[in-house]
């Protein structure tokens, strides 16, 4: 029995050992109530992410709609987080203020100067981009940044039937930002539309919630509007989870293809998302390509592989 339990020790000591130490910057808008239903994407890539045991979530900060998210995010974390409590700050309320302090990028600078951490973004980058402005000094203590962003030249952003192309959100909403990041030294990955576009979650997907517990009733009922309104525009029931991709290359990197080391350029082109865009003909492109000359160079996440979706599946349906 004593043998037992040393290597039951050992072996939780080794996994403990093996964690990544997160902190998670989130659009989160998950049932916010508007004109049109809102992504989901970001609420589903946090409850995947509290059930990974390979990763050690420290802070939580929001990023836009930080009143609404602050209680979503909190009532998320009473759901699916059993352990040690999860603080959550309010970022940048409007991702349109680099520079400006806020609880999110103070709390931000507290962790990283007591230890190292990989930041997962999955918004605009306004949050990040203000402390790496701000405070230069805390760059060696970030060990890479995961951004849902960016694309391959030529790629059009055109989900379901592909009639209608949609714009680089995280990018596009605050460009600045993200040229502050791509002006630093940090390690960066990229996992966004691209290789997202090989996941897709309907109905029948999510039938193995448990209707009977309150956490995955509420989010069963609280995706139907954003499917509909993907069927409404894409013509199919069901949506990308787009940010899931940007955590899976921390948690799952086996289940993706890559380019590795790649430039990255900033591109002024003609708009491909005019029927969203109709008041912008050009506009910046964020895109990679080993044949640019770019001196910083990322990680691109091309592909999910076969088994990524289903890890997400499974991933939800784990009762903490």
């Amino acid at each position: 029995m004593k043998i037992k339990i040393i290597v039951f020790t050992l072996l939780l000591a080794a996994q403990l050992q093996a964690q990544t130490k997160v902190w998670f910057d989130t659009d989160l808008m998950i049932g916010m109530p508007d004109k049109t239903p809102r992504e989901v994407d970001d609420g589903i890539t946090l409850i995947m992410a509290l059930k990974q045991p390979q990763i050690d979530i420290v802070g939580i900060s929001s990023i836009t709609y930080v009143d609404y998210s602050y209680d979503i995010i909190n009532k998320i974390l009473k759901w699916h987080h059993k352990g040690t409590t999860i603080p959550v700050y309010k970022g940048s309320p409007n991702a349109a203020d680099l520079g400006v302090e806020n609880d999110g990028t103070r709390a931000l600078y507290k962790a990283l100067k007591k230890e190292k951490l990989t930041i997962l973004a999955l918004g605009p980058m306004t949050n990040i981009a203000t402390l790496i402005q701000n405070h230069p000094d805390i760059i060696p203590q970030i060990e890479k940044i995961s951004i849902c962003a960016a694309r391959t030249p030529g790629l059009p952003f055109n989900p379901g039937n592909g009639k209608l192309n949609v714009f680089d959100y995280n990018y596009e909403f605050d460009t600045k930002s993200m040229d502050v990041i791509l002006n630093s030294p940090i390690p960066l990955v990229f996992a966004g539309y691209e290789p997202s576009s090989y996941t897709h979650i309907g109905n029948i997907d999510l039938a193995s919630l448990d209707q009977n517990e309150e956490a995955d009733k509420w989010l069963f009922d609280i995706v139907q509007p954003w499917m509909e309104k993907n069927e409404k525009y894409f013509g199919v029931r069901g949506f990308i989870p787009f940010d899931c991709s940007t955590l899976g290359v921390i948690t799952h990197p086996e289940y993706f293809t890559y380019y590795r080391d790649i430039p990255i350029k900033v591109n002024y082109k003609k708009n491909d998302a005019l029927e969203v865009q109709p008041k912008v003909p050009f506009k910046n492109f964020l895109e990679v390509s080993y044949k640019y000359k770019t001196k910083k160079k990322v990680d691109y996440a091309i592909r999910a592989l076969q088994g990524f979706e289903e890890k997400i599946l499974e991933t939800l349906s784990v009762k903490n």
